[in-house]
């Protein structure tokens, strides 16, 4: 990452925009992971950003030194990565795309401010819908695709390979699987490609006792997808497995470990697909977004994909028309 207007880039530096359920869990995780040696909260309750900066400190002792403070825009022009979580809450009953029209708004709103203070870093969009809001901040900033993404579905993944491993009693790490599209109600699970160490899905439930492979994959899937639901409605808010996740893209991007992970991403032509942000596997280094990994689907995927591209571009269309 080059100078710009005498300012460097701290690739040991990051900052957490929105300080709710999410950010805070987000922030905390970070501060555990090692990565960052300096970590600023902003959100429009600073007094908030002011709570959780101290009270996240307080953990250092137990973990690395950790410089973690609240501040405002003019704190984040240096920092490598810049999580943003901003924006309303889902609630009991609602899809994430119900979320889209008031948290576009908030989107642009804090895309101009940080875009105001001259940042060079990897803007990380982890608010929802999350598919539509990259794309919104990657439009706003004018930033080249690579430095805006989306958390994406590397949660929903993380979900489905936990899944699957309770369900064939095996190390959920060994499994290779993916779920691509949309983050929400549109979503595919790939089984066609999906392996446990190598080895085809379907061959691994086999030698564990498992045949009726139709039936059990679409309940997993399901089961997957509605996960969130889930714990909405018990406990009213998800935080703890999307801050996991966000750790997981920020350590690809720090060590530039040149990992794949289904991070939102601007597609262009993959699959015939363009003009629209949504997950498929993407190499996630240093520069961001590196490369895509158009990995093998079925007929059905590809027909389940497209339908994903098109919802998503609708509700892009009908935001745009409102708020033109």
């Amino acid at each position: 990452m080059a100078e710009k207007d005498c300012v460097k880039i701290d690739l040991r530096k990051a900052a957490v925009i929105g300080c709710g359920f999410v950010g805070s869990a987000t922030a905390f995780a970070l501060m555990q992971s090692g990565l960052f040696s300096e970590m600023v909260l902003i959100d429009a309750d600073a007094a908030r950003a002011e709570g959780e900066a101290l009270d996240i400190s307080h953990g250092t002792p137990f973990a690395r030194p950790m410089k973690i403070y609240a501040g405002d825009y003019k704190d984040i022009t240096d920092a490598a990565i810049i999580v943003i979580t901003a924006g309303a809450n889902q609630k009991p009953n609602e899809t994430r795309l119900d979320l889209v029209h008031k948290n576009t708004k908030i989107m642009r709103s804090v895309v101009g401010e940080i875009m105001g203070h001259g940042c060079e870093g990897i803007l990380l969009v982890v608010s929802n819908p999350v598919d539509i809001l990259t794309y919104e901040a990657l439009k706003a900033s004018g930033l080249p695709k690579n430095r805006v993404i989306g958390s994406g579905t590397v949660l929903d993944s993380g979900r489905l390979k936990s899944e699957l491993g309770e369900h064939l009693g095996v190390d959920s790490r060994s499994i290779h699987a993916f779920i691509i599209g949309e983050h929400g109600d549109s979503e595919i699970a790939v089984f066609s490609s999906a392996n446990v160490s190598g080895v085809p899905l379907n061959d691994v439930c086999e030698m564990r006792g498992f045949y009726n492979h139709e039936a059990a994959m679409r309940e997993i899937a399901e089961t997957v997808k509605n996960s969130a639901y889930e714990i909405i409605e018990k406990k009213k808010a998800t935080y703890y497995g999307i801050a996991m996740a966000v750790r997981r893209i920020c350590e690809a991007i720090v060590r530039d470990e040149k990992s794949i992970l289904p991070v939102s991403v601007l597609l262009e032509d993959i699959y015939g697909l363009q003009d629209v942000v949504l997950s498929m596997p993407t190499i996630v280094g240093a520069g961001g977004a590196e490369g895509q990994m158009p990995i093998s689907l079925s007929q059905e995927e590809k027909e389940k994909l497209m339908e994903s591209a098109k919802i998503l571009k609708d509700t892009i269309e009908e935001v745009d028309g409102l708020l033109a």
